[in-house]
This record gives structure tokens, C-alpha cells and sequence, in this order.
């Protein structure tokens, strides 16, 4: 762990209170709050961004054992220091952490534990939400894991380099990595890796694993018509491409402009020559596109609950009624986007949820239609 210094702490406490109180997005609060100071080295960056983190996915259990939620600046560094006192750490004698009492902190705990909800920090109706879909004995065993930091994994882009030549790049530059095929290297020890120049030259993409067999389930082939319905900013639109070889037809649409004009830019930075960008302005732009696409994309909306360890925040932004209005919108899309398809096409709906009611519910009425 980095040498302990009050500024890095006061850095974790502004991140803090934009995600909570302002309701700011984690990883862009986190990435500002980063660019703030070019003074920190590596592993003053990490110490806080990892304890950021580490407050934002056990919230709800660090504001029990500190006895209320925080209201002042004084209270989130407690919060902060009982993380890492959780963690094994020991703090200085500052005078932030006085009134941190151990003994009273290990009393709560016990509490703590017996209290599915808050040892497992989520909300209270996340938990009977979670219980109701999956039943109490699945539910109980995902919790843990919703809380454990994702690991790092790259994609590598095959238009501009394979597996090896990008581990062989990164290593000379300080990074540890493993490959697990040719197209997937994990990072064994966490750094920025979006300055790296191998990134700006577009060789790689940090993707999820799970969301990389997206697109390998499509089973594409150059000179198919591919169409991304739900691109966003384009993940799986790159990985088709790479995959395809530049070859073939692909339509990247979102409703979202923002998120295609970030398309583009990643789609020079890879070498991406096939993709063609739309905006659903309206239900004429999928209907035009009746039986055009070999492979089609559903990568629909969703709670994200199957992410929370990469998005942590997420448990605290959603909300019952939030999740209800996705549900909506997962059924329009089923209804109207499959036209898209040729008869003799491949279709995948996708979620990163892990609730039945996201994923095979919406399936089942799909088919029984």
C-alpha cells in the first residue's frame, strides 16, 4: 500500500461526495479526480481509486459500524478508515481517526453479520428483490461475489495485432499479463492502462470476458450484415469488426447520439473501416432494415446487477421502479427489432443482469409471440 498522506484522503472524500451527494457516475468521478493533481505517482492513483471504490461497494455496512451516514467531511474519513481497518490496515494517529473506537466497531460487525442486507451492503429492496427471483439459497451465494473487484481484461484488436505481440508490448512497459486465448489477456496488477501508447494505437480494449462471448456467440463471418441495435458506445460493434476482419457490413444503431459520436472515435482509433452509425430517431430507421441483417444484436437495457463489481455505484442509483421502466423497454425491443432479421439469421438479447426477469422471462414471451 502507498505511504499514507492527508491529501490522498481528502482526494477519496471529494470523490466520495460527488458519487453520493451529487449522484455522479463512480468511474468518471474517480477518472477526474485522478487528472486533478499530475503530481501523484502510480501508486498514489491506485491507493485512491481503490479506496474510493472500497467505500462505495461496502457503503451501506461502513456507515452501520460508523453508526450513521456521513454529513460532513470528518465522517467520510471515518468511513475511509474504517475500510481500511476492515482491511488490516493501521491508521495514523491523525486526528480524523480519534474517535474511531475497534471495540465498538467489532461489536457492530457481529451485528452486522446477521443482517443479510447491510453486511452484503445493498439496499433493502434490492435484497427481497434479489431473493424473490433467484431464491434465497442462489441469492445468497451471488451477494459475496457482487462485491469482489473485478479483474481487468483486455480485447485484443485482430485488425491491428494478435495476443502475444500486445503482451509482448505491455510487458516491456511495466504491465503483467496473462493470455487466455488469442483474442483475451487478463491484467494481473491493476494500472492505467488507457495512457498506455498500445492504447491510443488501438491495439486493445479493455472489455469484460462475459461481454466478449457476446459477439463470439454470433458466430460471424466476413461479409456477413451484422446490425448492433443497442451499440452504445460500441464494445461489442469493435469486437465484431475485429472479428470479421473489416469485412462485410456492420450497422452500429443506439438511440443515444452521444454514445455513437464516442463510437466513432473509437472506431478510428481501431482501424474500424466497416461500421456505419445510425441514430433511431424514430421506428422508420428499424423498419427500413427489415431482413437486412445476417447477425443481429439485442444487447438491451438492463439493472446491470450482474456488473455491480465493475459498477459498484449502480446498487445505489437503481431503483424498483427504474428497473420496471427497462423492463418496458426490454419488451418493446423484442417486439420490433427481431424484423431486422434475415429468416436464416442469428439473433442474441443480451443482458449483464443475473435476474430471470431481464433475461429468460422476456425470452419465453418473445417465443410465445
Amino acid at each position: 500500500m502507498a505511504k499514507l498522506f492527508p491529501p490522498h484522503f481528502r482526494a477519496i472524500v471529494e470523490a466520495l461526495k460527488a458519487i453520493f451527494t451529487e449522484d455522479q457516475y463512480a468511474d468518471r468521478v474517480v477518472a477526474r479526480v485522478l487528472r486533478a493533481d499530475k503530481r501523484r505517482g502510480s501508486k498514489d492513483r491506485a491507493f485512491i481509486a481503490e479506496n474510493t471504490y472500497e467505500v462505495v461497494r461496502h457503503y451501506r455496512k461502513l456507515c452501520f459500524l460508523a453508526g450513521e451516514e456521513p454529513r460532513s467531511d470528518d465522517d467520510w474519513w471515518r468511513l475511509i478508515g474504517i475500510s481500511l481497518l476492515l482491511r488490516g490496515h493501521q491508521l495514523p494517529a491523525w486526528r480524523e481517526f480519534q474517535k474511531l473506537d475497534p471495540t465498538t466497531i467489532e461489536k457492530r460487525l457481529a451485528i452486522a453479520q446477521k443482517r443479510r442486507a447491510v453486511w452484503n451492503s445493498i439496499p433493502d429492496w434490492l435484497d427481497e428483490l434479489g431473493e424473490t427471483e433467484l431464491g434465497d439459497d442462489q441469492w445468497a451465494k451471488y451477494l459475496p461475489a457482487l462485491n469482489v473487484q473485478a479483474p481487468v481484461f483486455l480485447r485484443v484488436n485482430l485488425l491491428k495485432t494478435t495476443a502475444k505481440d500486445l503482451k509482448e508490448q505491455l510487458t516491456k512497459s511495466g504491465t503483467s499479463l496473462k493470455i487466455i486465448d488469442q483474442e483475451t489477456l487478463v491484467v494481473r496488477e491493476r494500472q492505467n492502462l488507457f495512457s498506455s501508447p498500445a492504447f491510443k494505437a488501438g491495439l486493445f480494449e479493455v472489455q469484460d470476458i462475459h461481454s466478449q462471448q457476446v459477439v463470439k456467440a454470433l458466430e460471424l463471418e466476413p461479409g456477413h450484415t451484422f446490425i448492433d441495435a443497442c451499440s452504445g458506445a460500441g464494445g461489442k460493434t469493435m469486437h465484431a469488426a475485429s472479428v470479421m476482419g473489416n469485412k462485410g457490413t456492420i450497422l452500429a444503431l443506439d438511440i443515444h447520439q452521444w454514445k455513437l459520436r464516442d463510437l466513432r472515435k473509437r472506431a478510428r482509433r481501431a482501424g474500424v473501416q466497416n461500421v456505419e452509425v445510425r441514430a433511431i430517431s424514430s421506428a422508420k430507421v428499424t423498419k427500413r432494415l427489415k431482413h437486412r441483417a445476417d447477425r443481429l444484436l439485442l444487447d438491451v437495457p438492463c439493472s446491470g446487477l450482474g456488473v455491480l463489481r465493475r459498477n459498484p455505484d449502480a446498487k445505489w442509483k437503481l431503483s424498483p421502479e427504474f428497473i420496471d421502466r427497462l423492463r418496458a423497454t426490454q419488451t418493446e425491443i423484442l417486439t420490433s427489432y427481431p424484423k431486422m432479421l434475415k429468416p436464416d439469421g442469428i439473433m442474441i438479447y443480451a443482458t449483464c443482469s443475473i435476474l430471470p426477469s431481464d433475461n429468460l422471462a422476456e425470452v419465453v414471451q418473445f417465443l410465445a409471440s
